[in-house]
């Protein structure tokens, strides 16, 4: 959230009811939004446990989507909130971005096409310096900084990797997902730090129920591995590849759409 503020973006801070006051004494009432409790309550957890722990983000994700919604906005950004800074990978560098246009490229981009019901930056470590990538990716999982279409029948679900779950429930209602490889996210690795998923989740009972619950809601699209001292899946994205991006009309793309952008690198004072 740091990150956000350099930046100027304005944001909303999604708690539960019983966390209001609290968040309020520190970031003010304008910043932070309750999630009424039957979003929580009815939240598909995809499993039998209910609420007798924690659901994950999902169900104050889908809240924070209906109030995009109510707002009249077409698309809104949900993302965590242990993302650090966000960067352009340009030149062989992943250079900090201190301006809100980070942003507005990637919704500039989306806004031209029809069928594109989710897009992101892609993680800093996955782009290391050096590398030969594609600027864009297309038809994968979108992860932790999510610019999401408001009209596409779906809601967040799963007490965990409800991201990637999201994103495959897009991709095989024949929508197309953008990961962006050229602007990027620098966001602490799981398990990394304190509170949130780490102390819920990943702390008490490591990546197993995480990576099973995938693999029982799309058992052909993914395997099981243990990597690294711990449980991992792996998604066949490649099934996605035949879905193209359908460009709009041009009288349907906003004007300033088609701004040029210029990106002004500065030293360090």
């Amino acid at each position: 959230m740091d990150s956000l503020d350099e930046m100027g973006i304005p944001y909303k801070i999604v708690v539960r009811e019983h966390e209001y006051e609290l968040y309020v004494k520190v970031f003010g009432k304008e910043k932070v939004l309750p999630c009424p409790e039957k979003f929580i309550k009815d939240y598909d957890t995809l499993d039998k446990l209910g609420t007798s722990k924690s659901v994950g983000p999902g169900a104050q994700r889908n809240y924070a989507w209906e109030y995009s919604k109510k707002q009249g906005d077409s698309f809104h950004w949900v993302m965590d909130d242990n993302i650090q800074r966000f960067m352009i990978f340009q030149e062989n560098r992943q250079i900090k971005v201190v301006e809100g246009v980070f942003f507005r490229l990637m919704e500039d981009f989306v806004i031209k096409y029809s069928n594109i019901a989710m897009a992101g930056p892609n993680y800093f470590m996955f782009i290391p310096r050096k590398s030969k990538v594609n600027p864009l990716t297309f038809n994968t999982r979108i992860y932790s900084c999510n610019l999401i279409r408001n009209d596409v029948p779906y809601k967040w679900r799963g007490r965990y990797n409800e991201d990637t779950i999201l994103s495959l429930d897009m991709l095989m209602g024949n929508y197309a997902t953008v990961q962006f490889n050229n602007l990027l996210q620098h966001k602490t690795p799981t398990q990394l730090i304190k509170g949130g998923n780490t102390k819920a989740f990943y702390g008490l009972e490591g990546t197993y129920a995480k990576s099973k619950m995938l693999k029982d809601v799309y058992p052909n699209l993914t395997t099981l591995k243990k990597k690294f001292h711990r449980w991992h899946h792996e998604v066949n994205y490649k099934v996605f590849k035949k879905t193209k991006l359908l460009k709009k009309n041009p009288e349907d793309i906003p004007t300033d759409a088609n701004k040029q952008y210029k990106i002004n690198l500065r030293k360090k004072q």
